[in-house]
């Protein structure tokens, strides 16, 4: 099997734990490097949690750490969803692997120069790592095959009544990577408010069996009760889990279950009422090339299929 060299930039939080579940489960990806930011949490938390929870399923690669305020704006965080610490009520496990001696950038830097094919990047939090590598190394734009981006939203926000909490937090970061020229697919909420597990579903989870899928049960049952109390809430939230960062992997590894088209995409950066909101050439009314592959449908039962298989592999290796 030709594997997909992979890079993963990650703020956990729940769905990105979850996302990490996917990714290191498929035997797709050769996952060269996991780097962290702010954004569910503060950069501090953020190292704890991705140590921790990798440290638990006994996986063995390089973490570094990255920066922990946006390029321009105020850090904001979002513990009202994740929890104080960042996975709901859960404890995965006292860190074994410890972060990189390497910063996140010079670490990205590194194994993008040394790769010997294009690497895939899939960041799933704000993009201010992703931003800061290419706005001071373009050179390594080359050897970057793409960026899977879980973020932005065509039609309706998270954060506010536009704008999706990743572009929100760090909209420049997002205009400098739209801008770079290196191909973006963009899971956002168009998508991954269809990418749901029921409660009916997440019982099923919980009666696989072993201590792991026990543990991300209770894990997911905070996130759904958390995710129900926000400002823009749907009606119908409350039985739907909306796994959001796990997209990005999976489109990786199963782009068939997944519609999208390319768009000239841009973002907001000033605006009062809506600045994060990112904004779909739906028309082509700017006349520019499309910059982003912008996911808006997937087949939920095939990546609820896929999700599941990752759990169970995962706490079957830890059983063995």
């Amino acid at each position: 099997m030709k594997k997909i060299p992979v890079i993963i930039d990650c703020d956990p939080g729940i769905d990105d734990t979850m996302m990490l579940t996917l990714a290191f489960a498929r035997p797709e990806l050769d996952i060269q490097l996991v780097t962290v930011e702010a954004g569910n949490l503060t950069i501090d938390k953020t190292t704890y949690n991705t140590l921790s929870f990798l440290t638990y399923i006994g996986v063995d690669v390089e973490v570094a750490k990255g920066l922990q305020q946006p390029m321009l704006r105020k850090q904001e965080v979002a513990e009202d969803i994740h929890g104080e610490g960042g996975l709901g009520n859960v404890k995965w496990a006292e860190p074994i692997l410890q972060a990189s001696n390497r910063p996140a950038i010079q670490a990205m830097v590194d194994v993008l120069m040394k790769a010997t094919e294009p690497i895939t990047i899939v960041a799933t939090g704000p993009l201010t790592n992703i931003a800061a590598l290419l706005f001071a190394h373009p050179e390594v734009k080359p050897a970057i095959k793409e960026i899977s981006w879980m973020g932005g939203s065509a039609v309706g926000g998270n954060m506010s009544t536009t704008a999706e909490f990743n572009a929100y937090v760090d909209p420049h970061a997002v205009e400098l990577v739209f801008r770079s020229g290196v191909p973006v697919i963009m899971s956002g909420l168009d998508v991954t408010h269809k990418a749901y597990i029921t409660r009916e579903e997440m019982k099923a989870l919980s009666h696989l069996g072993t201590p792991f899928a026990e543990k991300v049960a209770e894990m997911m049952n905070f996130y759904t009760f958390t995710q129900s109390q926000t400002p823009f809430y749907t009606p119908g939230f409350e039985e739907q889990i909306r796994i959001h960062d796990v997209c990005a992997v999976a489109y990786l590894v199963a782009p068939e279950i997944f519609k999208g088209d390319d768009y000239f995409v841009e973002v907001e950066l000033n605006g009062s009422l809506t600045q994060g909101t990112t904004l779909v050439d739906y028309v082509n009314k700017t006349g520019k090339a499309p910059n982003v592959h912008v996911l808006h449908s997937v087949d939920r039962q095939a990546f609820i299929d896929l999700f599941f298989h990752a759990i169970t592999t995962i706490g079957q290796k830890l059983e063995a």
